[in-house]
């Protein structure tokens, strides 16, 4: 992930990493000025501080370049971020997705995402300071070499104990990482849960408590030490510095020659040094969070193999006949606390037919929709469309045939349909028809509200299948969130204009007064499909009479 994003933003990479080193080569040449101005005669004072202003100028602009440029980098990546986690996420299968979960892709997009583009708002510091220490201790070696090497053993010392409890401090911000995802989880049940923690007490404290609790605490707690062991590296790493300055004034100054120029030298480079010595450490933890956080986007957007049926035009074909022949697909069933296989299924709908699929809880109904309409490709057998199969290329194509509302369907902000003049209006028809007029209206293809009940929303769903002028539409459980009013609307004039308007409809559903409204029954059992029931007129009068 980050080598992509590199290789995406690789000129203004190359510029701003340039300001960079140029600000720590003038940094250098700054405090070589301030050396050279403490120690020299007064002939050439007016040279060095006409150098002095020269570089402190070009220091400043340096600064003023890189930080820009960098701040740049970093929201330019964190939007190149979610746009490739979004784009994924929009593109891989269905059953993919549902395998990753929403939280660790809210995790992507927001916290590892964040980690990641900090990165680019922390090169400039590391670059620069970078710069500014090799360019010191290049500076001390012209001073005096001896001492020069004696440095170097100080700051490989003091490397090697950084680097000893970086490793460290990695794994504890890995595993913080790990938890994340899981806690982003949690975060989504407090809200989707509500209502439930507010009816059960004990149940909302043992959630806040040992669940959720516990995960911010396990959070808090792996990245306090991790983050923890980078402070106590840095502080070691000072202390190491401040030692090598008082040996060098104290233990290792001579009476040589030009000793004092050496000796104010050294304790002013060093002490110059400490501040980006320090930067350097405190902003190195930035990096290996960014390769955490990388590394996490990596591993999510790697499960959801994105694109794989995208075509460059999907146009829905005609639809005159849809089949299931000998479909079969497998899941995990959470009663049985085994692997539930569906089929194989043998199943055949028409356009201007009425379908009611039935059946009990966990007989496999909403997963037998999701293969209907291509969110599951079949495991064994295949789905044929007008007599031609659906080959692997050809399943985008193939879901543009359907409108669907599931039973945990979502509305979105706008009527994302393709847009049309008359969109506002035959939406507000719709919603008038609903009984909807006085709650809520489409205005510039939107929703003025959807600050409704579940069972209005559902409506509004019902609207939006309406408006996409889909071939086939389904509908899972819509009658149960309804009033008995609303279920005579649907079942007795909904149904039938759909009917009338040549559109094929499957519909899952328990309300056994309407089923001599459909043409035929389907029922599925433990994912096994019984013979389908056609129902004829005389038995369709006599069921509604007897209901």
């Amino acid at each position: 992930m980050l080598s992509y994003l590199i290789r995406r933003t690789r000129g203004l990479m190359t510029a701003a990493a340039l300001a960079s080193i140029l600000s720590g080569l003038f940094s250098v040449l700054l405090i070589a000025q301030i050396n050279v101005a403490l120690t020299w005669d007064a002939a050439s004072h007016t040279n060095t501080a006409w150098a002095f202003a020269g570089i402190a100028v070009a220091l400043m602009v340096c600064r003023m370049v890189s930080t820009a440029l960098f701040e740049r980098l970093g929201q330019r990546a964190l939007a190149e971020l979610r746009s490739f986690v979004a784009q994924c996420v929009a593109e891989t299968p269905f059953a993919h997705f549902e395998r990753v979960g929403s939280a660790r892709i809210q995790s992507a997009l927001t916290e590892h995402s964040n980690n990641v583009a900090v990165l680019f708002v922390s090169l400039p510091v590391i670059l620069t300071n970078t710069v500014i220490v090799v360019g010191c201790l290049g500076y001390l070696a012209m001073l005096s070499w001896q001492v020069f090497l004696f440095a170097l053993g100080v700051i490989g010392l003091g490397a090697v104990g950084y680097h000893l409890v970086h490793l460290r401090a990695i794994r504890y911000l890995q595993s913080a990482s790990s938890e994340q995802d899981r806690l982003f989880g949690h975060f989504r049940a407090l809200t989707d849960g509500a209502k439930e923690l507010r009816l059960h007490r004990r149940k909302s404290r043992v959630f806040m408590d040992q669940i959720l609790g516990e995960s911010v605490e396990s959070v808090r707690r792996l990245r306090t030490y991790g983050m923890s062991l980078f402070v106590i590296s840095t502080s070691w790493g000072q202390f190491l510095m401040y030692a090598f300055i008082g040996l060098v004034l104290f233990v290792l100054a001579g009476d040589g020659p030009n000793q004092t120029q050496i000796m104010t030298g050294f304790a002013l480079v060093f002490v110059y040094m400490v501040t980006p010595l320090e930067g350097l450490l405190i902003n190195i933890p930035r990096i290996n969070m960014a390769r955490v956080a990388a590394s996490r986007i990596d591993d999510i957007t790697r499960e959801m193999p994105h694109g794989q049926e995208r075509q460059a035009s999907p146009q829905a074909p005609d639809f005159q006949r849809l089949e299931l022949r000998d479909v079969t697909h497998q899941y995990y069933h959470e009663q049985s606390d085994d692997f539930f296989e569906l089929g194989p299924i043998n199943l055949s709908f028409t356009p201007g037919e009425v379908v009611f699929l039935v059946g009990g809880n966990g007989s496999g109904k909403t997963t037998l929709a999701k293969v209907v309409v291509g969110l599951y490709p079949p495991e064994g057998g295949e789905v044929l469309l007008n007599g031609e199969r659906v080959e692997a290329d050809g399943w985008d194509a193939y879901r543009q045939l359907f409108s669907v509302v599931f039973s945990d369907f979502h509305l979105f902000e706008r009527l994302l349909e393709a847009p049309r003049e008359d969109l506002d209006e035959e939406g507000n028809r719709l919603l008038a028809k609903l009984h909807l007029q006085h709650k809520v209206r489409v205005e510039n293809g939107a929703f003025t509200t959807q600050a409704l009940s579940q069972g209005q929303r559902k409506r509004l769903a019902l609207v939006v299948a309406y408006l996409e002028d889909r071939p086939f539409l389904v509908f899972d459980e819509w009658a149960a969130d309804q009033d008995p009013l609303f279920k005579e609307v649907f079942y007795c004039e909904v149904l039938p204009e759909l009917k009338r308007m040549g559109k094929a409809v499957l519909v899952i559903t328990h309300d056994d007064r309407y089923f001599h409204l459909a043409d035929r029954l389907v029922r599925l059992e433990s994912g096994k499909l019984l013979a389908p029931e056609k129902l004829t007129s005389s038995e369709k009068v006599v069921s509604s009479v007897v209901n």
